[in-house]
């Protein structure tokens, strides 16, 4: 008979609604029923497309013997961590204050009744196989129960020490003094040491993609004009994107690499990676002018366009890395199959672009990946350039129909507030520099986001389903990603009622979870249910730390607006967050480079058009093909309130489109007409 979870909504709840295992979903039936047994509480954190939640729940809580143990002697909670990222943030990092494990999914941890940790881990296997460190599942259960029944002092100790660590780690408090650029400089330096000039990106395997240290770099390159550090952004996006990890055949970045040289992935695809990446391409291709970079950011946003967009115009959130349940099955390719589809020669052909052999590269089959440039590998073939993409992109197609006849891995069809800003963000980005038409993608989908996942009251939700109503009150990162997300698609269209809404949002954010005492924010706001800790999330995860983008759009919208008490409560979040910044720069890269928009000059950037519709876009065009991370960009066309000071006194010169540049409270001399505007700022032209 399915238990409880089958009447939830989330896919990862519902994926475990006919385990045996008795589970509740969070909340306070599944408290009380703790509290009414004195039991403790297993907590079962994950998410749809994580592999190792998945044979978690093969090996262990389809178990018959193992479902007995856990409905004899516990409560058994399961959370979908993208729904509840309060609850992983908490019970996350109690884990790692408990042990020294840096976390990660399916997190297992055992609470008290009221909530409390006293300990923790990730994935036990069903049998004894990586004993000591990692016991089995059933022996961790028994030996849980019995110092619960002979020991409980010392687990309620073990629980009140974590909690109070918890606390501690939420308590930073805002200094007087100012911040400076040495932990930016510090970043540089530790990101250069880190970084792997072989293969890209930084450390050794698992690999991760490191998004947000990529557009640090970029920005840290401009302060301090380091052509390394751009070179280090270019290289581990070209070889990421040559690479097993982007799918050689529709597009799209896995969510990370098994190894170091980014060939064999871990298959889940999440639309935060690829939000994230396509920026990253989208601004290391504006600093280069690399038409490759544009490709990829071109291919990533046709994939998300083709399987991640709803028909209500939100994005999903996630593919599944197995497909017939095995790991990667969708993807992979063997030589037979290659010679199946193509024929001989176009399956020599794709063996020597792609790296597949006979022996295959992940379990005697071939994960696509290329080794080298479209250049180096038309010479190789004895073909122009021209020739060998035409012949690649045939391949392809024909590769691509066939895989499109395969069971196709799971998606999870929920939409999560923040995860859909990053992705609109992205969008705008790119139509911002190349032909304007995916500005309207974007458009589309921050309606779908507004209409669906915001109350009357103005208030956001964290998630809905396709077809089903919002749910669960939206977190710091939902406001303060939405927000920023609006600012970016302001500044690519010139619709004013994106800014409009950026700071009812900012406003209502400040209200629900700002720290008027020590600065800075919580992650929940001040009307969520009670919890063991109200924390701050300071250091970035899989997705940009909610206080660090609140302090980005909080510095933006005080840029563009003139707002004294945006910038302050910004300035605040910043000297609390200094020491974070300074002792982990690996894991502060949003607030990094909030930090470097903080210490400026900011450049505000003002287009006063005209009728002449020609010239006026090759002004628009010029500015926004240049990477500037330091501006804001505004337009008088329709002369909105909020801009009121910035826009006094910017019209055109001469009847020609004019734009204006101001830095440091001083204007510079306007440059009137297109032909000055791209002199000044650099004429790129549209991706290609």
């Amino acid at each position: 008979m399915p238990n409880r979870l089958a009447t939830e909504t989330s896919l990862y709840l519902k994926q475990h609604a006919n385990n045996p295992v008795d589970w509740f979903p969070w909340g306070p039936e599944a408290l009380a029923r703790a509290k009414e047994l004195n039991r403790p509480i297993f907590l079962s954190i994950g998410y749809s497309a994580c592999h190792w939640c998945h044979v978690m729940e093969r090996e262990s809580f389809e178990s018959e013997a193992t479902a007995a143990l856990l409905n004899a002697h516990f409560v058994s909670v399961k959370v979908d961590r993208e729904e509840r990222p309060d609850l992983d943030a908490i019970y996350m990092t109690a884990l790692q204050v408990m042990n020294d494990e840096g976390g990660g999914w399916p997190l297992s941890a055992f609470l008290t009744p009221d909530g409390t940790p006293f300990y923790a881990g990730t994935y036990f296997p069903p049998d004894d196989r990586y004993a000591p460190h990692r016991p089995s599942f059933n022996k961790l259960l028994v030996a849980i129960h019995e110092a619960w029944t002979h020991r409980r002092e010392q687990a309620l100790e073990v629980g009140q020490n974590v909690t109070a660590k918890l606390r501690e780690l939420s308590a930073a408090t805002s200094s007087n003094s100012p911040v400076s650029a040495e932990p930016l400089f510090g970043a540089l330096t530790v990101l250069r040491e880190a970084f792997d000039a072989t293969h890209g990106g930084f450390g050794t395997a698992p690999k991760f993609p490191h998004a947000l240290e990529l557009r640090l770099l970029l920005r840290l390159a401009d302060r301090f004009n380091d052509a390394g550090a751009v070179e280090m952004v270019k290289h581990t996006l070209t070889q990421m994107a040559r690479g097993g990890i982007f799918d050689q055949l529709g597009g799209g970045f896995a969510r990370y690499s098994t190894d170091a040289r980014w060939l064999v992935p871990h298959f889940e695809k999440m639309l935060y990676d690829n939000a994230l990446l396509t920026s990253a391409c989208v601004e290391a291709y504006q600093r280069t002018a690399d038409p490759f970079l544009w490709l990829v950011a071109r291919d990533t946003l046709d994939y998300v366009i083709r399987e991640m967009w709803s028909a209500e115009r939100a994005f999903f959130s996630t593919q599944d890395a197995d497909s017939e349940g095995e790991e990667g099955k969708f993807y992979v390719w063997s030589a037979a199959e290659l010679l199946n589809v193509l024929g001989t020669e176009d399956a020599e052909f794709a063996g020597k672009v792609w790296g597949a052999t006979r022996a295959g590269n992940f379990e005697g089959r071939n994960i696509l990946s290329r080794a080298l440039s479209d250049e180096d590998e038309a010479k190789a073939a004895g073909l122009s350039v021209e020739a060998f993409r035409t012949r690649l992109v045939a391949v392809r197609n024909k590769l691509y129909e066939a895989r499109e006849k395969r069971v196709r891995p799971g998606r999870d069809e929920k939409f999560l507030t923040a995860w859909n800003a990053l992705m609109i963000s992205a969008f705008a980005q790119f139509g911002a520099v190349t032909d304007g038409e995916d500005t309207k993608v974007a458009a589309l989908a921050a309606d779908a986001v507004l209409t669906k996942l915001r109350g009357p009251d103005g208030r956001l939700f964290r998630t809905a389903g396709e077809g089903q109503p919002a749910k669960l009150p939206g977190y710091l990162e939902d406001y303060a990603c939405l927000a920023d997300a609006l600012v970016t698609l302001y500044e690519s269209t010139f619709d004013a009622k994106w800014l409009r809404t950026a700071i009812e949002l900012t406003e209502t954010m400040l209200k629900l979870f700002g720290d008027p005492e020590n600065g800075g924010f919580f992650f929940t706001a001040s009307d969520h249910e009670p919890l063991i800790a109200r924390t701050k999330d300071l250091h970035d995860g899989s997705t940009p730390s909610g206080s660090a983008v609140a302090v980005t759009v909080l510095l933006r919208l005080a840029a563009l607006t003139g707002r004294r008490d945006f910038a302050e409560v910004a300035e605040r979040a910043l000297r609390a967050a200094r020491d974070t910044m300074t002792a982990h720069p690996a894991a502060s890269g949003q607030m990094l480079a909030a930090l470097d928009f903080h210490l400026g000059p900011v450049q505000q950037i003002v287009i006063a058009g005209t009728n002449d519709r020609r010239e006026t876009e090759r002004v628009i065009d010029a500015v926004r093909a240049k990477f500037l991370p330091r501006r804001v960009l505004a337009s008088t066309a329709g002369a909105p309130a909020e801009l009121a000071q910035l826009l006094n006194g910017k019209v055109p010169v001469d009847g020609k489109p004019t734009v204006y540049v101001c830095a440091n409270f001083t204007c510079r001399e306007p440059l009137v007409g297109a032909d000055a505007v791209e002199a000044h700022f650099g004429h790129s032209g549209r991706g290609e």
